[in-house]
């Protein structure tokens, strides 16, 4: 259960969702997910249409209309791998008493299937060997996954947490095959479009496999950060927050704003600069 808390709370985007804050309202005319919705309604047969507002909805933390959407882009798209283990997460974050659905393990196995490299879908059905009592089983998984992680990837350090904490929960000693599975990393990211599906968020991880125009990824990447830095503002003491702003705007390129966000962090959090500062010397950022 520790694998799958860390999986819906880092590898995924609730960071950014609230899950305290009330239902969102329902869109109106000029909202942008309305935009969304028409479109993808008019364009049943484009994948992309559904992709878009699958991801808008996964935002909005609506991950039931999420998984929706991911169904009917899976549907146009069936050879997609990153829209099958899209739609797994969701149906991950939408059950609200199974922490790994029949539907959701299928569509993780149909990416794996389509491909083997995906990283979404390896780390998940590790969760699943976890949640089936091969605690060690799926440690090796997920070592893994992190030896083909390349540095600063946005997952990395959520991918090492993840480790560390089924390792001590389940006494299995980690520390060295950390160290090892790290060394063996390749020296720079890699193209390949399934690692654009675990966070960031960053603008390829919004077009998945390139479906979306360069300008909407940036808008979108940049209004998601927006709205999480209006949460961190009305609650500051939200150290995983700033952690998430820090690493969102180093994805993003913006090396000012990344150090701005750990100053921002420490001001508000003295007694947690220590771990602020270390999660920022892994990502990357200066003061």
């Amino acid at each position: 259960m520790a694998a799958v808390a860390l999986a819906v709370g880092t590898i995924g985007w609730r960071l950014i969702y609230d899950p305290s804050a009330s239902e969102p309202a329902p869109a109106g005319p000029n909202d942008p997910l309305a935009a969304l919705e028409a479109d993808a309604k008019s364009n049943p047969r484009d994948a992309a249409s559904w992709q878009r507002l699958g991801f808008a909805y996964f935002d909005a933390g609506r991950f039931a209309d999420a998984a929706a959407a991911y169904a009917k882009a899976t549907e146009a798209a069936p050879k997609n791998a990153v829209l099958w283990s899209s739609l797994g997460e969701a149906l991950v974050m939408a059950s609200a008493d199974n922490p790994m659905p029949p539907r959701a393990l299928a569509a993780f196995r149909k990416a794996i299937a389509l491909d083997a490299k995906d990283p979404r879908a390896r780390y998940f059905l590790a969760v699943n060997r976890d949640l089936g009592g091969d605690h060690s089983g799926a440690i090796a998984d997920w070592l893994a996954l992190l030896a083909e992680t390349p540095p600063g990837a946005p997952w990395e350090a959520d991918l090492k947490r993840t480790i560390e904490q089924v390792g001590k929960i389940n006494d299995i000693a980690v520390s060295q095959r950390i160290a090892a599975a790290t060394a063996k990393r390749p020296a720079s990211q890699t193209s390949h479009p399934a690692f654009d599906a675990i966070p960031g968020p960053t603008q390829e991880q919004l077009a998945a496999a390139g479906s979306i125009p360069p300008g909407e990824q940036r808008a979108m990447a940049e209004g998601m950060v927006a709205r999480l830095e209006q949460k961190l503002a009305a609650d500051p003491k939200n150290v995983d927050g700033w952690i998430m702003l820090m690493r969102s705007r180093k994805t993003l390129g913006q090396d000012a704003a990344a150090a701005k966000a750990l100053s921002d962090a420490v001001a508000a959090n003295p007694t947690r600069k220590a771990q602020l500062e270390q999660a920022a010397s892994q990502l990357g950022v200066r003061r």
